[in-house]
């Protein structure tokens, strides 16, 4: 028998007259009005250390703890195609190949006797180191920092046994619809440039420890680097530690790789995997936006009207609310930090309904370049976007991260500051431009997993080229 702890028992009267006051003052739960949300956007200044590192630091001493986040300036878009994979594997043994003095199992011990959270990541631009640790570790803490970024080992037996896993995780890639459809979709909008790739297991055979080291010595580089530091620390004794760290690290002139250009042209088209699943995994997208975009608050408020607001989304009402025809229906802009990111649309359905999900989800974009939103959809897109702005900023970490990422990717000085205003200004015929403009029905490249009887039966009618994906164990990237 389970019991229910004392202090929970004594809740239940409040719990019990809370409900009754509202009963007996006739107000209906959402009908309740409450004083505007109110948020100042913290200010944090950058520090730049003498060989160039850039340093950004806010204390709170609320927990005593410092967290770590390293941001170092190259990320995947920088691997070339035969060794397509690289960052990835990269980042992998970065976090487990050992550093300095000590081989890739001592150093895990010694993380673990600090007990000291530590991760590395990689993306398109970025490679991002993050640690966690007791206040009075972290001087130990930026010691493993340094030699990381300085002097990690790359050994060769880890080296094996990470390859080993990439490549068993691509020999099971096909074993999810969902990162079939994503894959696809991604070679589908951005072709054989380096955003559309993905590592095959011959791309990552091909990595030798040479390739590491030389992406190491490329772009681990004191001028290539952001430093994210908050927690409970004296602020000037932390920056005369990090300048006495990093003092004989000299700086490089770093100069980053110009960028690929992408495809001028999108082929639109269908793409369809036959997988042998009882629903269909369904993707539509195209080319989208970056963050210099003029028009980029209307076009989130119009993607939360579209389909990025949850159950108050069109796409959600109509397919799923209405006709119960999927369980999860959802839009979404990838905004490009540096290069466009792509619109994805997508949904999960049994096979019987997979045209006219698609059909229902193509008919909403329509409707929303055709049409201006209703006031009423527009205020409540605005509120949710304002409202939940204040969530980027749950604790001091995040507000360092935020402002890190801000001037790594060259936003405007008044991005966040203009926030709320630049959201709340915008008026149905904004939403209705931005639909017409960035949303594009006709240049749609659509992908669906599963239940090929459906698409052979259906999808010829939208007049596009129909390809089929072959599902292969990785050995060569799947395409058209």
């Amino acid at each position: 028998m389970k019991f229910i702890p004392i202090f929970l028992l004594g809740l239940i009267p409040f719990f019990i007259s809370s409900c009754s006051l509202i009963r007996s003052s006739g107000v209906r739960p959402d009908d309740l009005t409450f004083a505007p949300l109110t948020f100042e956007v913290p200010e944090v200044e950058p520090v730049r250390l003498a060989n160039g590192i850039r340093v950004y630091l806010l204390e709170d001493p609320e927990l005593p703890l410092v967290e770590v986040t390293a941001m170092i300036g190259a990320g995947s878009i920088a691997d070339p195609p035969e060794i397509e994979g690289r960052c990835s594997l990269f980042a992998s043994l970065l976090e487990n190949g050992g550093a300095g003095e000590l081989d890739p199992k001592a150093f895990e011990e010694y993380l673990e006797s600090l007990a000291i959270d530590f991760s590395v990541s990689s993306g398109s631009y970025a490679t991002t180191i993050n640690l966690s640790v007791l206040k009075e570790d972290y001087g130990r803490a930026l010691n493993i920092l340094d030699d990381v970024l300085r002097r990690p080992r790359f050994d060769s037996d880890r080296l094996e046994l990470l390859r080993r896993q990439s490549i068993e995780g691509i020999r099971r890639q096909n074993d999810n619809p969902g990162s079939i459809a994503g894959r696809t979709l991604n070679k589908a909008v951005y072709g054989e440039h380096p955003l559309g790739r993905t590592p095959t297991v011959e791309t990552v055979s091909a990595i030798s420890r040479e390739d590491l080291l030389n992406f190491h010595r490329q772009h681990f580089v004191p001028d290539n680097l952001w430093l994210a530091i908050s927690g409970d620390f004296d602020r000037e004794r932390l920056l005369a530690d990090l300048n006495r760290l990093f003092e004989d690290w000299p700086a490089a002139d770093y100069h980053p790789q110009p960028l690929p250009d992408l495809p001028l042209e999108q082929d639109a088209g269908v793409w369809f995997a036959d997988k042998d699943i009882p629903q269909a995994t369904i993707r539509l997208g195209h080319l989208g936006i970056d963050k210099d975009n003029p028009d980029l608050q209307a076009v989130r408020v119009m993607n939360f009207i579209l389909g990025g607001g949850g159950f108050n989304s069109r796409l959600m009402r109509e397919i799923r609310s209405n006709r119960g025809l999927a369980y999860s229906v959802y839009s979404y802009f990838q905004v490009g930090r540096r290069l466009p990111g792509s619109f994805i649309a997508g949904s999960e359905t049994k096979c019987a309904s997979t045209w006219e999900v698609t059909s229902l989800m193509l008919d909403e974009f329509g409707r929303i370049r055709d049409e201006e939103v209703s006031g009423e959809e527009l205020t409540l897109a605005k509120e949710s976007l304002i409202n939940s702005f204040v969530f980027a900023f749950a604790n001091s970490h995040q507000v360092l991260n935020q402002q890190v990422r801000l001037d790594f990717f060259d936003y405007p000085d008044d991005y966040l500051r203009n926030y709320r205003e630049r959201v709340s200004a915008l008026t149905p015929g904004d939403i209705q431009r931005a639909a017409q403009t960035y949303l594009h029905p006709d240049k749609l490249s659509v992908v669906v997993v599963g239940c090929a009887d459906e698409v052979e039966k259906n999808f010829y009618s939208l007049g596009l080229p129909v390809f089929e994906v072959p599902l292969t164990d990785g050995a060569k990237e799947a395409g058209k």
